[in-house]
């Protein structure tokens, strides 16, 4: 295992040569995980700037109109106004569903301290900007703090209308599934079960 992670520059390699491992030699110091951190943000930030500019916009130019078809029945816009969860589950429980995207911000943020893994900090970044996104809605929209209808206007046939929070999240979280399938971990070390 010390071989491949020396291959692909895990940060808890240490320092060896092709001759064989020096056992008195000094491993090398863990990189900063200051790039990684920025990484997260930068990705938070431009995934919350996209959802909340098309949710501005879906409800300046969308909202009370006419749903807009983009690909024939298969893809349309449609703004509605979802005070539940995925597919409108829950929609008795709002605040509870902002103290849940609270703590999962509050997570990601702790754990951004130990993050070495730029693959982890996109993914990452997805989660907390779509957590953001939507629970910058529950916040500020009607009908008041903390019990706010979070703005979905993506509707393809046949499923749940979502915005591009909910895409962020999804797509987070799928990469958050391969990554601990490959046995990579946010402080940067690969590990095999």
């Amino acid at each position: 295992m010390a071989e491949a992670e020396s291959v692909i520059g895990t940060p808890d390699s240490g320092a060896t040569d092709s001759a064989g491992a020096d056992e008195t030699a000094v491993p090398e110091e863990r990189p900063k995980g200051r790039r990684r951190i920025v990484a997260l943000f930068v990705v938070a930030v431009l995934a919350y700037l996209l959802d909340l500019g098309s949710k501005m916009l879906v409800v300046e130019k969308l909202e009370g109109h006419a749903p807009i078809q983009v690909i024939g029945d298969l893809l349309r816009f449609e703004a509605i106004r979802n005070a539940g969860a995925a597919f409108g589950i829950g929609e008795a429980f709002t605040i509870i569903f902002t103290v849940i995207a609270t703590a999962v911000i509050a997570v990601i943020v702790r754990l951004a301290r130990k993050l070495y893994s730029l693959p982890w900090a996109i993914a990452l970044g997805l989660l907390l900007g779509g957590a953001l996104g939507n629970l910058t809605d529950r916040i500020f929209r009607s009908p008041g703090v903390f019990e706010g209808a979070v703005v979905d206007f993506i509707a393809p046939a046949h499923f749940a209308v979502f915005n591009l929070a909910d895409s962020a999240i999804v797509c987070g979280g799928i990469l958050i599934v391969i990554l601990s399938f490959r046995g990579l971990d946010p402080d940067g070390t690969v590990h095999k079960d």
